[in-house]
């Protein structure tokens, strides 16, 4: 039986948070928020929205934030977590889509493969996903599609049984890689999602240090195997 429920990452989300919460209850009765040492009303603005909120003294990164709340989740009697990001780029009216294929095979990570249209995507931003998807399929032999989606739900169980490679970004690429060794089946489901006007986009994603951590923690995967 899948026993579902939302877990949503989040720094300094003051602005989106709320909104990204009572979307995602429209679709799951449980949305756990994990404050990554915000300073600014995060946890206070989830509260208000209704979501439960746990977290971190300081910031340690989107990683620690998963795996804090996943274990979390567990310790509630859930069986899958569908992360999703606080900034409002994944909309709630996805989540069905990712429901229904985890439900078809509970023990596969789904990915929500982003839709992206016309929609305005920096350069940069698009040649690391290209880069990471890459690195992925060299370190695995196998394509997964859109590796930089945190947009998916993770079958509990078996993701905290892998080993951890990092605690910030890094972990979103390097679970793929442990878990297609681990003969746990990675599948892709196409998402629409919503990227504001470049101007008004706030990231905490470092392009230079966050990238090449990624790059780090796949190197090392692939020599390891």
């Amino acid at each position: 039986m899948v026993r579902p429920a939302v877990l949503i990452p989040s720094y300094q989300c003051a602005a989106t948070i709320a909104e990204v919460v009572a979307a995602a209850l429209r679709h799951l009765d449980v949305a756990v928020v994990v404050d990554d040492g915000s300073t600014d009303d995060t946890a206070a603005c989830a509260r208000s929205a209704g979501a439960e909120v746990i977290g971190h003294d300081r910031n340690r990164g989107k990683g620690a934030a998963l795996v804090t709340g996943m274990r979390h989740l567990v310790a509630r009697g859930m069986t899958h977590a569908l992360s999703m990001d606080g900034d409002g780029q994944h909309l709630g009216d996805e989540i069905p889509t990712l429901l229904a294929a985890a439900r078809s095979d509970p023990t596969a990570i789904i990915i929500g493969d982003r839709i992206i249209g016309s929609q305005a995507v920096a350069a940069v931003n698009r040649l690391g996903n290209s880069v990471a998807n890459l690195a992925v399929r060299l370190a695995t032999g196998k394509p997964v599609g859109d590796t930089q989606s945190g947009f998916r739900v993770y079958p509990l169980a078996a993701v905290l049984s892998l080993p951890i490679d990092g605690e910030r970004f890094e972990y979103e690429t390097t679970v793929l890689i442990r878990a297609i060794r681990a003969a746990i089946t990675v599948r892709s489901v196409g998402v629409e999602v919503y990227y504001p006007p470049v101007a008004e986009r706030r990231s905490h994603y470092c392009k230079i240090l966050d990238t090449l951590r990624i790059i780090r923690a796949v190197t090392l995967l692939m020599w390891r195997r």
